[in-house]
């Protein structure tokens, strides 16, 4: 446990007392206190006569002392309290109260966000999240919203605290540390939260870390989840949402899983079966027997939804020379791009390329 959470705490006791407080671990050494000169005295003794009265104040050496027990029931710390009148051991059971809250939400806070951790990393039983989430109150099917941040180029470690700061409500949204790169946000909404309110949320979360840290992300958004159980699911379409983007939307820094169309589809085939697809549709010429300038022209042709006027007007060219590119076109693959189902074939086929070129590339 973080000792900064005590120091936050007897810091706002000194401003309303002008006794020392502080806070001792179980081998008597002082972790925490308002006099700095205090910090790593070792008070074993105090300590010994702590742990045998877990339950009461107890006075030592002109100090007045309270233990903070663990769920257990056993010593974890012990606040302690200059003087030993009576203003001390009330002050003393002031501190303990205090600082036993203070505990208690940390540890709360930390487990809460360590299982959900454990759920979208799948390392814990279907089972088990019934039971952990009933121990820690924690809502199980209330909808929740899961991104994946990945930093671009480099990590910086206070990429999570900023975006912890945009999502202040800590007991139901949380902010987890994946590795160096990967930042997960689980986020609770309403039922009435729209796949646009989730990409400005996205938004959001990609500007602040550009502003304030100069990182470059990309962002994956997986379904919604209506049930803990479903999170790690989520999780998962995040980490598609950003590889499958990562082939074939590279303009893009947000990638909706919901939103991926016909290339979900295709990152999830076999190479072997799209080798195959290539080689039926691509019958009289591969389809890298076409140059930069001519997939530039069907790529545009795509763009402007089949229209030839247009694409040519796009292109600064006149009709009849784009007609003309799309008979060349079709005498190299048997394809008419003119034709509906044809066009299908042809931009599948360019997005099946691009795909085996992203799987040689990484191979």
């Amino acid at each position: 446990m973080s000792n900064n959470v005590f120091q936050n705490v007897i810091t706002q006791l000194q401003e309303v007392s002008d006794r020392t407080f502080g806070v001792l671990d179980t081998e008597g050494s002082v972790i925490s206190c308002t006099d700095p000169s205090q910090l790593g005295q070792r008070w074993q003794d105090a300590a010994l006569k702590v742990a045998n009265s877990t339950d009461q104040v107890v006075t030592f050496g002109q100090k007045t002392f309270r233990s903070i027990v663990s769920n257990a029931g056993f010593f974890e710390y012990a606040v302690f309290c200059t003087g030993t009148d009576e203003t001390a051991k009330i002050s003393c059971q002031m501190a303990y109260i205090a600082l036993n809250g203070a505990k208690t939400y940390y540890e709360e806070k930390h487990d809460r966000g360590t299982f959900v951790k454990n759920i979208i990393m799948d390392n814990i039983l279907p089972g088990d999240i019934y039971i952990r989430a009933k121990e820690l109150r924690f809502a199980t099917d209330a909808p929740r919203a899961v991104f994946l941040v990945r930093q671009v180029g480099h990590g910086d470690v206070s990429a999570v605290d900023v975006l912890s700061g945009m999502f202040p409500d800590q007991n139901q949204d949380f902010v987890i540390s994946i590795n160096e790169t990967d930042i997960a946000v689980i986020k609770q909404i309403t039922s009435g939260t729209t796949s646009e309110d989730l990409e400005k949320i996205a938004q959001g979360m990609e500007d602040i870390l550009k502003n304030e840290l100069f990182i470059r992300t990309v962002i994956g958004i997986g379904t919604v989840a209506e049930h803990l159980r479903a999170l790690a699911d989520s999780y998962k379409e995040a980490q598609t949402a950003i590889e499958v983007g990562k082939v074939f939307d590279t303009d893009r820094s947000i990638m909706h899983y919901e939103n991926l169309g016909i290339g979900r589809l295709i990152y999830q085939l076999p190479t072997t079966l799209c080798e195959i697809f290539l080689d039926e549709v691509f019958k009289k010429n591969s389809i890298d027997s076409l140059d930069q300038e001519t997939l530039f022209t069907i790529n545009k042709f795509f763009e402007n939804n089949l229209n030839v006027s247009e694409t040519s007007r796009k292109l600064f060219v006149h009709r009849n020379t784009l007609v003309y590119r799309l008979e060349k076109i079709k005498k190299l693959t048997g394809l008419d791009l003119r034709e509906f189902d044809h066009a299908i074939v042809f931009k599948v086929a360019l997005m099946v390329r691009k795909y085996l070129s992203s799987r040689e590339s990484r191979g």
